[in-house]
């Protein structure tokens, strides 16, 4: 996995997902074939792909060594699947989160491909022995579900089939470092993978203290952004503890363990995000935020820059620590 020169990964699905995985690998110099079953599709994708590259380039923000011309000319667009799939083995599935779908799409793929090309699916909450049920030889398959948007935000959960093998986990672990993903690997499936369920918590906990009365939505989201979050940016719960106690983590819990299964056992139940609460809680965040396209598009184009910058931060970090270290 040292080089990456003619290597061919093929991208299923041309949208947002999609996109964001043919610049990441074509970041780290592999030629990317992007496949859609609508005609033009992928075709379309290049174009936008193009245009975002010259805006990353332009705010130096590119990833990789290459420039955004090299880049693009690493990638294809194709509306046949055979021919899409033809030298690849890495295959990086991104359709949209239909389960009946992605068994299709793995079905016919497992006849198009060579024996030793990896099957793998972005879906962020279906289990691979669902994803890839109708598939013959599931040693090969994989979840690589990433972080919308996955060229900013660089986590990649690896999830394996009960019957993938150990070499398949190394190998696409060894890719996604390769590109400057972090990947983290799961022992075994889970509903909701690891991201998606402490995600779920913190939504949870968040809407109950809101449908509660305790907090607004504008505070809530504070608790958040400059609070937790400023933490969370650069290290995890686990770290968090272990640093805010004198002695670290075994002191930490003697001073505040009986605490924390207090407040955990006044949690409430898992709220049902319907009914009037829900349009309260809506209500209130459309105040700040107002749902139609032209706000939230501008709200996720500042998430974005924003994203931009602390990924850049991070690197810096980074990199400083590395030298200060060698």
């Amino acid at each position: 996995m040292s080089s990456s020169n003619g290597k061919i990964i093929t991208i299923i699905g041309s949208g947002l997902i999609g996109r964001s995985w043919a610049m990441v690998f074509a970041s780290g110099g592999y030629r990317v074939k992007i496949y859609d079953n609508q005609p033009g599709q992928a075709a379309k994708a290049v174009t936008e792909i193009r245009k975002q590259l010259g805006e990353l380039e332009e705010a130096r923000m590119l990833r990789g060594e290459r420039d955004a011309t090299q880049q693009l000319a690493l990638l294809s667009s194709h509306d046949d699947l055979a021919q899409a799939v033809e030298g690849a083995f890495f295959i990086q599935e991104s359709v949209f989160e239909d389960l009946g779908v992605k068994q299709s799409v793995f079905q016919a793929l497992e006849s198009l491909v060579g024996k030793d090309a990896i099957l793998s699916s972005s879906t962020s909450c279906l289990l691979p022995s669902n994803v890839f049920s109708l598939v013959q030889d599931r040693s090969r398959c994989i979840i690589s579900h990433p972080v919308n948007p996955p060229y900013y935000v660089k986590l990649v959960e690896l999830v394996p089939h009960p019957e993938t093998v150990a070499t398949v986990m190394d190998t696409t672990h060894a890719l996604m470092t390769q590109v400057g993903q972090a990947p983290i690997c799961l022992k075994k499936e889970i509903d909701g993978f690891a991201l998606n369920r402490v995600q779920a918590a913190i939504i949870a906990e968040s809407w109950r203290l809101v449908q509660d009365g305790v907090i607004s939505v504008k505070d809530i989201d504070l608790v958040m952004s400059e609070g937790l979050g400023m933490r969370y940016a650069f290290i995890g719960p686990m770290e968090t503890m272990h640093l805010n106690a004198p002695e670290g983590l075994e002191d930490y819990l003697k001073r505040y363990g009986e605490g924390i299964r207090r407040v955990l056992t006044s949690f409430g139940p898992v709220p049902q995000f319907t009914g009037e609460a829900a349009k309260s809680i809506i209500g209130e965040l459309c105040e700040l935020i107002p749902s139609d396209q032209q706000h939230l598009s501008v709200r996720r184009e500042r998430r974005d820059q924003l994203l931009m910058g602390l990924a850049q931060l991070k690197t810096q970090h980074d990199t400083g620590s590395q030298k200060t270290s060698d």
